[in-house]
């Protein structure tokens, strides 16, 4: 086993070979080990055309990332009484009735919406112009100039993919989980995020609206071909990294007011702010959840079904991935560990058994989520179990 000074030697030559490639435009990378920092990296550039550097109070689109901080708020409001996860969501959107595709109104939870099995989709995930994009429907990172409750409407009349519970599909069903949280408690999705999650944690460059804009990276998207520097986005802009359909950026987002708030894709943060989180998170869930909500946040909560994104190996818990196999996932996390990522460019993961909290966030899409960077980052992480 190589020193834990190698491992940091090795994580640094990741990041400098991604950055030398243009694979990434820059990146702040945070890992501890039972509760201390082991690794930091603050590189690259967060505007390469204007020069600006990354700082480790760089703000980021969590884009997905923003998932789990919201399923957290529900198991908080859960322990509170405010809902329970086998509520039917009709019980606080009662117009929300999607129906199968033979004409029948199946009953949707909470706990539906929070494992991805409630029969929903994303538009990205259908290939070429599929019904969500056709039926106008936002996946929360465009700036579709409508609200959230149309855009419920709007994915209330289409035909749900499947039988809910049946299935695991990746999909619009944490921004429906939001509209939930605020008819539940009467707030806005932004004020149920303060109030349970990030003031209590002391997140505070972590919003739904960019407060500090000048702070914000610049996002950049893959190069074409892939191998060559990452292009910076417009706005619009329109990028096809699946075999599906294409992800319509809007970066305007986080600084547009008028944007509604996206429980699955809305939110910015620091890195810093991050492991906050996921520190919490590991030891317990204090001041926000109970240790037995945690424990059923990361838990295999569909072993039975296969979790097509996220590949084999991996299962889902009721907001996070979690680790089944390690050989079949081909990585060096054990199992039970916990991750997810978000398609701007982040990425987290957490190893209980070693101890280990670790974000990553970069500028570039989707390199930064799920490209070789990230694979290799969590691969020398490990080499000397940082």
């Amino acid at each position: 086993m190589v020193s834990a000074e190698e491992a940091g030697a090795a994580l640094d030559a990741v990041v400098a070979r991604a950055i030398e490639a243009g694979r990434i435009v820059g990146t702040v990378i945070l890992i501890h080990k039972d509760g201390r920092l082991r690794y930091r990296a603050v590189a690259g550039l967060a505007d390469r055309e204007e020069k600006r550097p990354m700082a480790e109070d760089t703000v980021f689109r969590l884009a997905s990332m923003t998932k789990p901080i919201v399923s957290v708020a529900t198991l908080a409001l859960a322990e509170s009484g405010v809902l329970g996860l086998d509520d039917a969501v009709t019980r606080f959107l009662p117009d929300f009735r999607p129906r199968t595709a033979e004409g029948e109104t199946p009953e949707i939870t909470i706990r539906h919406l929070m494992t991805h099995t409630a029969g929903l989709s994303y538009g990205f995930l259908q290939e070429g112009e599929g019904v969500y994009r056709r039926g106008g429907i936002s996946d929360g990172i465009d700036r579709p100039g409508i609200s959230l409750e149309e855009n419920l409407r709007r994915i209330a009349v289409l035909p749900l993919g499947f039988v809910p519970g049946s299935r695991w599909h990746y999909s619009l069903a944490t921004d429906v989980l939001g509209a939930v949280l605020a008819a539940a408690t009467g707030l806005s999705l932004p004020e149920v995020i303060s109030d349970r999650v990030t003031r209590p944690l002391a997140m505070a460059d972590t919003h739904f609206l960019a407060p500090s804009p000048e702070r914000l990276a610049t996002p950049y998207a893959d190069g074409e071909p892939l191998g060559t520097p990452a292009r910076r986005m417009t706005d619009p802009f329109v990028l096809q990294p699946l075999e599906s359909g294409p992800v319509h950026f809007s970066p305007g987002r986080a600084t547009d007011p008028q944007a509604y708030a996206s429980g699955g894709a809305g939110m910015v943060g620091t890195a810093a702010d991050y492991m906050r989180f996921l520190e919490a998170l590991r030891l317990g869930g204090a001041p926000v959840l109970r240790r037995e909500s945690v424990a059923a946040l990361i838990a295999d909560a569909v072993p039975a079904l296969e979790i097509d994104i996220a590949g084999p190996g991996w299962g889902f818990g009721v907001g996070v991935g979690h680790l089944r196999d390690p050989a079949a996932a081909a990585t060096a996390m054990t199992v039970g560990s916990w991750n997810w990522g978000g398609v701007y460019g982040t990425s987290f993961w957490v190893d209980p058994a070693e101890g280990l909290s670790a974000v990553a966030l970069t500028n570039t899409a989707v390199e930064g989520t799920n490209g070789d960077f990230t694979r290799d980052i969590v691969a020398a992480a490990y080499l000397g179990k940082v």
